[in-house]
């Protein structure tokens, strides 16, 4: 005779990080593809398959579910540019390829859009600021700041790298909406071999 086994039950703990996680997941599917103004929180939970209280013992309101949801998403982005220059010794091949890290992870789905479409509609411009410098502005400006630290003359390393910045989410944008990545790529190369000549 077969006996069937009782899942052990979830602890408490266990249950709200699964109900936080699933509102996540699927606010972030929702607000990718659909954007913030057209959804609704009565979608996210009957999606979810969580209550309307769960939601608002998680979160605020919308708007902090989407800030988290950005963060997470911005996280992703700057794991994904270390990962990209961590392989590389020399300051500027790691610059190269941090900015390859960045169009490639920008690229992937609704990230361009969450992060540089609908975040500075959504958050404050102090919020956007963190999402920048965690998605990839500060990393960009300790490289620039490492590839200038073999005494070369001072330049405003701030500036530079707000500057260069923009034009990389230009570029994210643009790489997003499905033009080719190669050109960026070079672009970012002739932009560099300028700044930091051999």
């Amino acid at each position: 005779m077969q006996t069937t086994r009782t899942p052990p039950r979830r602890s408490q703990g266990e249950r709200t990080d699964a109900t936080r996680a699933a509102l996540m997941v699927t606010a972030r599917a929702l607000f990718e593809t659909r954007g913030f103004a057209a959804t609704g929180t009565p979608e996210i939970v009957a999606a979810a398959n969580v209550t309307r209280g769960a939601l608002y013992h998680h979160f605020a309101d919308k708007t902090a579910l989407f800030q988290a949801v950005a963060r997470q998403v911005a996280q992703e982005v700057a794991d994904e540019i270390a990962q990209g220059a961590r392989r590389h010794k020399k300051p500027v091949n790691a610059l190269l390829a941090g900015a390859q890290a960045y169009f490639a992870a920008m690229s992937g789905q609704g990230r361009a859009r969450l992060l540089l479409l609908e975040a500075p509609v959504v958050l404050s411009a102090e919020q956007v600021m963190e999402l920048s410098d965690l998605a990839g502005f500060q990393a960009l400006q300790e490289g620039l700041q490492a590839a200038w630290a073999d005494g070369k003359p001072a330049v405003p390393l701030r500036e530079l790298s707000v500057l260069l910045s923009a034009a990389f989410d230009r570029a994210a944008l643009a790489i997003a909406r499905g033009e080719p990545a190669a050109p960026y790529e070079q672009a970012v190369r002739l932009l560099l071999s300028g700044l930091f000549p051999a």
